[in-house]
């Protein structure tokens, strides 16, 4: 098949084939239908880097079961500001999903989106006490409102049988569960989403590789190869939206723009473990999240999970956290180097000093033989097989490091939106919880970026987010209306 030819001037060019350019590139055919818009990805199809989902791309993630989005604090205590948080983002990202299953602009749902409890599970006396602080903290926000809670075995067995089964009744334990959860397939969900970009007149440049950035006065050049010719071109764009993943630090250092200034990058990959049997994957239906060990981030917060990929369910145990200087599963062990900055090598030092503990952790996970990540599956799964597992390497995250007015530079663990001043360039940094909160994050590009056009564009965004403008969790009554809605359009009722 041909190579698209690449239109030279455009409205917006989009960096990246993830869920993020594809779900600003579809808000964008919504509310300005006539612009130019083309997308680049260096590989060969949509969805294939940390959107896809056996690279350990969020999968739903809406804080009901992930304990890393509601710490302890010292005094024991539990805030669920930051859950409550990330839940009314999912809860944006699933009416973005209804509506463009409404408008038959893509498949059908159960192609990407399937109803899943999500539970917590932990072991022993300190974290059993967590846990049911936790649920007092959460049992009073309407979007938790449904979460169940018990330190009963054979509850936990009713709800996850191979967490259960061959577990020392001695040992306390403790189960938090809320049975209203999904599993998003985003490498699916990317992949249509590009399908629909294509079919309203996006142009989509496979297997070609922005090199770099320049601003042109009021636009910006950018510096694209075709991997299978080795041809270069250059296109020029009033907008540009680097959604590269890993990818996007060293763009966005390309522009030169005052923003990304600081900003640094640590990447952390990982392994998963997938089990092989149909009988075992069928006894499992359920998130499950525990803690995370001490020193680890929070993308290495371990889970027993069912997946459905492809509409094909499996089940997944892990990750186990490794470390490569890669900032891409397909990018180059220079990435890392290559990224120091002099602006932002004294934020990456001090990262790296005030997080001694996590350089221990990924140096004893890299250690760590088949067997002994074989004994941590056991923990959640007691009578696992070995034989029914085998061992996958799942994406790379770049986690971010930033200047620090205080302390210098800090590791952040979550999603940094870079802008710069004028808004013709933006990009995005980080990992968790990433594609899970793709449609508010981008509407916030869009609000950070076209600041003239945005109130303009409000009634349209009403039209593909009901609750625009308002937090469900301050209103029952549109909760109950927006997810019965999405409910009915995503096939999630029971």
């Amino acid at each position: 098949m041909p190579a698209t030819p690449v239109t030279q001037n455009l409205d917006v060019a989009l960096i990246g084939g993830g869920v993020m350019s594809a779900t600003l590139g579809t808000l964008l055919k919504q509310l300005e239908p006539q612009w130019t818009i083309s997308l680049f990805e260096n590989l060969d199809e949509a969805g294939l880097e940390s959107s896809g989902p056996w690279n350990n791309a969020g999968t739903g993630h809406s804080a009901l079961c992930e304990l890393n989005y509601t710490p302890a604090a010292a005094d024991g205590s539990v805030d669920p500001a930051k859950a409550v948080g990330i839940n009314e983002q999912f809860q944006v990202s699933r009416q973005f999903f209804s509506y463009m299953v409404d408008q038959g602009l893509i498949g059908s749902p159960k192609t990407f989106i399937n109803p899943l409890p999500h539970m917590s599970f932990v072991i022993g006396d300190e974290h059993s006490a967590y846990l049911k602080t936790r649920y007092e903290a959460l049992r009073s926000q309407p979007l938790f409102a449904d979460i169940e809670h018990t330190e009963d075995l054979s509850t936990i067995d009713a709800w996850a049988p191979l967490v259960a089964e061959g577990r020392d009744e001695s040992q306390r334990v403790a189960a938090s569960r809320i049975t209203s959860g999904t599993d998003v397939d985003f490498g699916s969900l990317t992949r249509q989403l590009t399908q629909y970009l294509a079919s309203a007149g996006v142009e989509l440049h496979f297997g070609h590789k922005v090199v770099s950035l320049s601003r042109d006065g009021a636009r910006w050049n950018i510096d694209v190869k075709n991997n299978a010719t080795g041809e270069k071109s250059r296109v020029s764009a009033k907008f540009v939206f680097v959604g590269a993943g890993g990818g996007a630090l060293a763009l966005l250092q390309s522009a030169g723009i005052n923003e990304i200034k600081g900003f640094g990058g640590f990447p952390v990959s990982g392994q998963f473990l997938r089990n092989t049997s149909e009988d075992t994957i069928a006894r499992h239906h359920a998130k499950v999240y525990g803690q995370a060990s001490v020193g680890a981030p929070p993308m290495s917060v371990p889970h027993l999970d069912t997946r459905f990929v492809d509409g094909k369910r499996s089940l997944m145990f892990g990750p186990y956290a490794g470390f490569s200087t890669n900032f891409l599963k397909s990018g180059s062990y220079l990435d890392l180097p290559l990224s120091i900055r002099p602006h932002n090598i004294g934020p990456m030092l001090r990262a790296g000093v005030d997080n001694l503990g996590l350089t221990k952790y990924l140096i004893s996970e890299v250690l760590k033989s088949r067997g002994q990540k074989d004994e941590a599956l056991r923990q959640y799964f007691p009578q696992a097989v070995s034989d029914e597992w085998e061992l996958i390497t799942a994406g790379q995250r770049v986690q971010v490091i930033k200047k620090d007015p205080t302390k210098g530079g800090i590791l952040q663990f979550g999603t940094e939106v870079i802008t710069s001043a004028d808004g013709t360039i933006s990009g995005l940094l980080g990992a968790s919880p990433g594609a899970s909160i793709a449609a508010p994050v981008m509407i916030e590009v869009l609000r950070r970026c076209f600041p003239s056009r945005f109130s303009g564009w409000e009634s349209t965004l009403t039209e593909i987010i009901p609750s625009f403008g308002r937090k469900l969790n301050e209103d029952p009554a549109l909760l109950a209306e927006v997810t019965a809605a999405t409910n009915t359009s995503l096939q999630l009722s029971s």
